[in-house]
């Protein structure tokens, strides 16, 4: 399993070192941070630098449920760390037949990280995925109990690693020896660690609409909840403009300023004339225009572009702050 990080990396060095064949699986989430850099899946740049192949899963539509109802729970904020795990495993283990595979190495380090990675967790994740035997996590794998593949010799043990903590020097020598330079910041990490975006995936889950649309909607620009049926997502530059223009779906109303430069806004969800005026003043409020009496807003849903003006007062900030997510 190859999420493109270090600790991954570097456990299927060890893995190549030995002379064990691997096959490369990243299991992909449309709104999770950690998988792009630069535009690209970081797993991809780590397959390249290794000579592995890979195979990019995406899992985004089954991850809902893990996210709605997470067995063992969230950590600090939404995060269903465990389950997370568990279930990509379980996905790496059907595909073992594919591949040949006869067992599966991930880049887990004992106690790094708090949740998912204590050596009671570690033990209910190599229980609860099936895989009691065939998971091995070579970075660390002198402090556990012997994997299948080692007892029978297929990995030396005496070859693999005893490392553990939140301190990432050993990792960092261990990539300075093999000569491995870049690699994503370990300071990273999944979006549903993001207090904000918590914050924000709460409200969903509270308004029973968690799905993989809103959930990618909810990447990008400024949100409101407007009405327990409506909320707004305002642009904050150019770019999250046209992102948010080719998130819109087809019932989705934008608004932009009709005689002014500005953001784009799209509202997502039932609408009245009054959540329609409601969004134009937040909207209006977030241009250099906010303290001006009165602004004409152009409005139109996404499938029709039959626009529609509305005049307004840009809101103020206390209603603004009490309507953000």
């Amino acid at each position: 399993m190859l999420s493109g990080g270090l600790d991954s990396i570097l456990a299927i060095k060890l893995m190549q070192e030995q002379g064990v064949e691997v096959q490369a699986v990243n299991f992909s989430i449309d709104f999770c941070a950690c998988i792009m850099q630069n535009g690209e899946n970081v797993a991809t740049k780590g397959a390249r630098a290794l000579d592995v192949p890979l195979r990019i899963a995406d899992i985004t539509e089954e991850y809902i449920d893990v996210l709605k109802n997470p067995k063992h729970g969230y950590g600090a904020n939404i995060n269903p760390c465990i389950d997370c795990k568990i279930f990509m495993l379980k996905k790496a283990k059907e595909m073992m037949p594919e591949f040949g595979a006869s067992f599966i190495v991930t880049g887990e380090v004992l106690g790094e990280r708090p949740m998912s990675q204590r050596l009671d967790a570690l033990n209910i994740i190599t229980r609860d995925s099936g895989l009691k035997g065939l998971l091995l996590r070579p970075l660390s794998a002198k402090l556990l109990d012997p994997t299948i593949p080692e007892k029978e010799g297929v990995v030396d043990r005496e070859r693999l690693l005893d490392i553990s903590g939140r301190s990432r020097k050993p990792q960092f020598a261990l990539a300075l020896r093999y000569g491995i330079k870049e690699y994503p910041n370990p300071a990273g990490g999944c979006l549903l660690t993001d207090p904000g975006f918590t914050n924000r995936v709460k409200d969903l889950i509270k308004h029973n609409a968690l799905t993989v649309d809103n959930l990618k909607f909810l990447t990008v620009g400024r949100h409101f909840r407007l009405s327990p049926l409506a909320k707004l997502a305002v642009g904050r530059d150019r770019a999250e403009n046209e992102i948010l223009t080719a998130m819109a779906k087809a019932q989705d109303v934008f608004f932009k300023l009709k005689d002014h430069q500005g953001p784009l806004a799209v509202l997502r969800g039932e609408h009245d004339d009054n959540t329609i005026a409601l969004a134009a003043n937040i909207m209006a409020y977030h241009t250099k225009f906010r303290n001006e009496l009165s602004l004409d807003v152009n409005y139109w849903k996404s499938d029709t572009r039959d626009k529609k003006t509305v005049s307004v007062k840009p809101a103020g900030p206390e209603e603004v702050e009490r309507l953000r997510l």
